[in-house]
């Protein structure tokens, strides 16, 4: 089985090539392809990988590609995880939304609109073709805003696009932990939409035990959400929110500490990731060991500054492990080998939000087997929750209108409703911006 890696120069790639490594099955993919624009990251990447898989035997053959059609062409199961604009992008989408005092985080708020703008697009595209090269492939996308963006090629590949993302499952395990339960056995009641979604009830042999730890607040300020919201915030909310819920609900002091950050978290990673590249593509580097001290690096460092703002300390041990190459090789072996699996993905709603249309692509649990993800009955959403959940999904629809009409207008909109754009006249600023930096958003008219 062949698995083909778009954006396979990104620095996460080893992650997933290192789950597939431990995958000995039967049905298992043995040859991966990656593709990438940049011939140099690929090379220091497949350095990475061929560390990894020294002495493992039958390690998946790995090839590269810098041609697209030849990436798609056959492939079993593609895995979407590109950036467009790279991490220089990042950083600008950052600055031009802080110079206006709102949130540039890449997902979330202004920048993840103008994110989401430019990567459109190219989805699009890679939709189109995908459909054409590789009609009985699965896409699985890890693209961000993973949500918005496995909705667009949703359009041209239906239920054969399934978004991932690692939040949902860490929270889940943590909180299924600290109520002293296996995460494997405990049923997540997780709804909403990418990074913004709320656990609702964790089931443990049929008995839902979050009253349990809402009701105490030394467990609830025993772990991660429980020290970034507050015990007395959850109570209120009755609920487990998605850490990045913490730039809505504390977007004051977000937009505050993000200000003051010197570098931003995109240019950090710029750098930091700009040093492995120089470094690791050096004659007799140790590629995988500086990988490994990078990573290490970049997971310590994650949400630093709502941490920060929060109290909240360090990040625990068990989160610096990543997670959505886990989920990834999960939905694949599932679809692969009809081994059914229960994992939140992002999946077309299909009636299980009532307060949006079949084909909003939302974040629930899904029944996963070999024909593909079946999103599973969920409880209602508070209605704090499904109105934030119906306004962030009106600014998606915003931004794909635009990115399909190229209207100017429709990109005003996008900005201007969002919840955390508190001005048509900042919104009408923030397209300025964004396309005075972004050649990919000349589009805009």
């Amino acid at each position: 089985m062949r698995l083909t890696i778009l954006g396979g120069g990104g620095f996460r790639v080893p992650l997933v090539y290192g789950a597939l490594l431990g995958d000995r099955g039967e049905g298992r993919v043995t040859q991966v392809l990656l593709h990438d624009l940049d011939a140099g990251r690929l090379s220091a990447v497949t350095r990475v990988l061929a560390e990894q898989a020294a002495g493992v035997p039958d390690a998946p053959r790995v090839t590269t590609t810098t041609d697209l059609d030849e990436a798609l062409r056959g492939s079993d199961f593609v895995f979407s995880a590109i950036r467009v604009g790279g991490l220089q992008g990042r950083a600008d989408d950052e600055r031009v939304a802080l110079a206006e005092g709102v949130l540039g985080q890449e997902t979330v708020g202004a920048g993840g609109i103008a994110y989401g703008l430019r990567t459109v697009p190219v989805a699009v595209d890679i939709a189109r073709r995908a459909a054409r090269l590789a009609p009985d492939a699965w896409v699985i996308n890890f693209t961000n805003p993973a949500g918005l963006v496995t909705e667009a090629m949703s359009a041209h590949l239906g239920d054969r696009v399934i978004g991932i993302c690692d939040s949902p499952v860490g929270l889940g395990r943590r909180v299924a932990r600290v109520l002293g339960a296996d995460p494997a056995r405990a049923w997540v009641d997780y709804a909403g939409l990418n990074h913004l979604g709320w656990v609702n009830g964790l089931r443990i042999a049929g008995r839902d035990e979050l009253p349990r730890l809402l009701a105490d607040p030394a467990l609830l300020g025993s772990f991660e959400e429980g020290r970034l919201f507050g015990a007395d915030w959850l109570q209120s909310l009755g609920a487990i929110p998605n850490e990045y819920l913490h730039y809505y609900y504390f977007n004051r002091e977000a937009v505050r500490a993000y200000r003051r950050a010197e570098p931003t978290r995109g240019a950090f990673l710029r750098d930091q990731q700009a040093r492995f590249y120089a470094e690791a593509g050096a004659p007799d580097a140790p590629a995988l060991a500086l990988w490994d001290r990078t990573r290490a690096e970049r997971e310590a460092t994650y949400m630093a500054e709502n941490r920060e703002t929060a109290g909240a300390g360090e990040r625990a041990a068990d989160d610096l492990s990543g997670g959505y190459e886990k989920v990834a090789l999960a939905l694949m072996r599932a679809v692969a080998r009809d081994e059914r699996a229960t994992l939140i993905l992002d999946v077309r709603n299909r009636g299980t939000l009532p307060a949006l249309d079949d084909e909003a692509v939302v974040e629930v649990p899904c029944l996963v087997d070999a024909n593909g993800a079946h999103p599973a009955a969920v409880s209602p959403l508070p209605e704090h929750a499904t109105g934030l959940v119906c306004a962030v999904k009106a600014v998606e629809r915003a931004v794909l209108a635009a990115a399909a009409s190229g209207s100017r207008a429709d990109a005003v909109r996008a900005f201007a409703l969002h919840p955390l754009v508190d001005s048509v006249t900042v919104a009408r600023r923030l397209v300025d911006g964004y396309v005075s930096v972004h050649p990919g958003l000349a589009y805009l008219r």
